[in-house]
């Protein structure tokens, strides 16, 4: 393993992070060794996300005028994520995490999470969709880190956690530009707005659930 990489701990900063299979790819481990080379910081690659989540939404809303569009929001997601994936990092695998760098990981991710779901919404042509389903992914991390400040582990499980919301908007941008060539209708917009509206309300009840479990578990004698 590269000397940059100082491994994780479980009572360090790795210790309530996003099990992420990518983070073994050789890939992100070779654009973290560049990072390293480099004075970027984990919390500016944070607050990158967040530009790349609105250029993506940017994509996102015109491409219902210029098709092609679908394409450069779903490349603004995947950079976006990429961004989430080599924040983490460079903090722990980099020695490079900072006393601020929760508030970092945490609020940049809400607010591209909202930026692009708010927008999926605006192009599905239900507003309201966008808003709804952008209040209720936010609830799912609220859940996850409430769950941690009452000394529980945070639980990331899905059904709808934020790689599979990113994943789903990723598939429906594909599936619109190949709808836009067939009809007028944004009936894959509207779909995905729907699943990850749905999506996100069961996961905070299953990540509920889960810590009521683990509470009550750990109360029995």
């Amino acid at each position: 393993m590269n000397d940059a990489f100082h491994g994780e701990h479980a009572d360090g900063p790795a210790a309530d992070r996003r099990p992420i299979a990518a983070r073994q790819s050789g890939l992100a481990r070779q654009l973290t060794v560049l990072l390293l080379k480099t004075p970027v910081t984990p919390n500016q690659i944070s607050l990158l996300s967040m530009l790349f989540a609105a250029l993506g939404a940017g994509a996102l809303y015109w491409a219902s005028h210029w098709p092609i569009l679908y394409l450069l929001a779903v490349a603004g997601i995947q950079l976006r994520l990429l961004c989430n994936l080599l924040d983490g990092m460079v903090a722990v695998e980099g020695g490079r995490g900072s006393a601020v760098g929760a508030l970092y990981n945490e609020f940049p991710d809400r607010v591209a999470d909202t930026i692009l779901i708010v927008t999926l919404g605006y192009a599905a042509g239900a507003e309201w969709l966008g808003w709804a389903g952008a209040l209720a992914a936010a609830l799912t991390a609220y859940v996850r880190v409430f769950g941690g400040s009452i000394g529980q582990a945070q639980d990331f499980r899905g059904p709808m956690a934020k790689q599979h919301r990113m994943a789903l908007m990723s598939l429906a941008c594909v599936l619109a530009l190949g709808e836009a060539a067939l009809t007028t209708g944004f009936f894959v917009l509207a779909a995905a707005a729907w699943i990850i509206l749905v999506g996100s309300l069961l996961t905070c009840w299953t990540r509920t659930r889960a810590i009521v479990s683990r509470i009550r578990g750990a109360s029995k004698p």
